[in-house]
């Protein structure tokens, strides 16, 4: 059976926080917020829609009721859909490593909390899509990162074994994913997190795609 590389995708596959912190930016102004800066919200793209417009409306010292939260949120899930490759690039070495990876008999996968809809519609906007055996979302399953299962089922779904598998992520959630499931995990560390990963345990951390190849030797036999 082909080992399989599974890949969060914000903060890890794709710079997506070009786009995400513009749409924040758009909804919150209608609540009369002024824009925030990447510099004051990029911690927490990873944790998603609902997580930025807390950050936003705490940044400026507002209070944020549910009926708000809620408007606020679907408002941001159309921007975005509308708007979600205006700027996002895939981070440098990502087509390199998946090209060289795959000769050696490697499939890959994404496993993200974002809507699977947006997922894959991300990846076909940057025209990657075609590269995983699997994409699912945070609403794909009846669970999602940190439940294991969200992982396993990623797997699962790309025709996979957790035992020939890898998780490559950017986040506390990641890591604690992967660990749960048992399977081994390496971090990027130019990703989405408010704590380094180098504080969260990963077995391996990167800085750059192009040292992926080195950083998943040992874990299994290829």
């Amino acid at each position: 059976m082909h080992p399989i590389l599974v890949f969060d995708l914000d903060g890890t596959l794709a710079d997506t926080m070009l786009d995400l912190i513009p749409v924040l930016n758009r909804v919150t102004a209608a609540e009369g917020l002024e824009a925030i800066p990447i510099a004051d919200v990029g911690h927490v793209v990873g944790h998603g829609a609902r997580a930025m417009i807390e950050r936003a409306f705490a940044y400026h010292k507002r209070d944020l009721d549910k009926a708000v939260h809620d408007r606020l949120f679907d408002r941001f899930l159309i921007d975005y859909e509308e708007n979600i490759a205006v700027n996002t690039v895939i981070f440098e070495g990502v087509m390199n490593v998946l090209d060289s990876l795959e000769t050696q008999g490697w499939r890959f996968a994404v496993c993200t909390n974002k809507p699977e809809k947006l997922a894959v519609k991300l990846l076909q906007e940057l025209g990657v899509a075609q590269r995983f055996a699997s994409v699912t979302g945070g609403d794909t399953y009846a669970w999602r990162k940190p439940d294991p299962r969200h992982l396993t089922g990623t797997i699962a779904k790309a025709g996979g074994d957790p035992a020939r598998a890898v998780m490559i992520g950017d986040s506390r959630t990641d890591i604690d994913t992967a660990r749960a499931a048992g399977i081994p995990v390496v971090a990027v560390d130019f990703g989405y997190t408010d704590v380094p990963v180098r504080d969260l345990g990963p077995d391996r951390i990167i800085s750059h795609f192009s040292e992926l190849p080195e950083a998943i030797k040992g874990f299994f036999p290829t």
